[in-house]
């Protein structure tokens, strides 16, 4: 079984899933927000940064996903949100986890169908997908879907690769 730690960043507010997946099935491990308290910014990546190696230290997940950058309205928003990713991936690859990408239109369209699903849908998704009782977050769905997003990735590049290896050797066999 391999630990998934999916990421969702944010200067104020940082949110993390943690899930456990095999080929078979995707169990739900912790969720919550690393709430960031400090005014100066570079103090905020701070948080996140050792926020993020506490956590991957308590949960000793095998890999991390995280959104991706996303083109905002507003400049500084964008380049605030980058720096946040930033810290987190530094964090993750600092403990030497593998770190993928996803955009967020991506991760909507795997867990809801709809590259352009609200939060509440997100949040409905993740609820039933991980059979939770009570609906996490905004920020901790957020995560935990990207978790599972990135989950639903590897497992159809692991069955396209076994079905490229049973192609391969039906045609080794058939072959003179």
């Amino acid at each position: 079984m391999k630990i998934i730690l999916g990421i969702d960043p944010g200067s104020r507010r940082t949110g993390f899933g943690i899930i456990r997946a095999t080929l078979q099935r995707t169990e739900f491990v912790a969720s919550g927000c690393i709430r960031i308290d400090s005014e100066d910014f570079p103090a905020k990546l701070a948080e996140i940064f050792h926020g993020i190696s506490q956590i991957i230290d308590d949960y000793a997940p095998d890999e991390m996903a995280i959104e991706s950058v996303f083109m905002a309205k507003n400049a500084s928003s964008a380049l605030k949100l980058g720096q946040a990713r930033g810290a987190a991936i530094v964090a993750g690859v600092a403990k030497h986890l593998p770190v993928f990408e996803y955009a967020a239109r991506a991760v909507k369209q795997a867990i809801v169908g709809k590259g352009s699903a609200d939060k509440n849908q997100v949040q409905h998704m993740v609820t039933a997908l991980l059979n939770l009782s009570a609906k996490p977050q905004s920020d901790a769905a957020d995560a935990l879907a990207i978790a599972l997003c990135h989950v639903h990735h590897q497992q159809t590049r692991i069955r396209l690769l076994q079905h490229t290896a049973q192609s391969k050797a039906a045609l080794m066999s058939i072959s003179p």
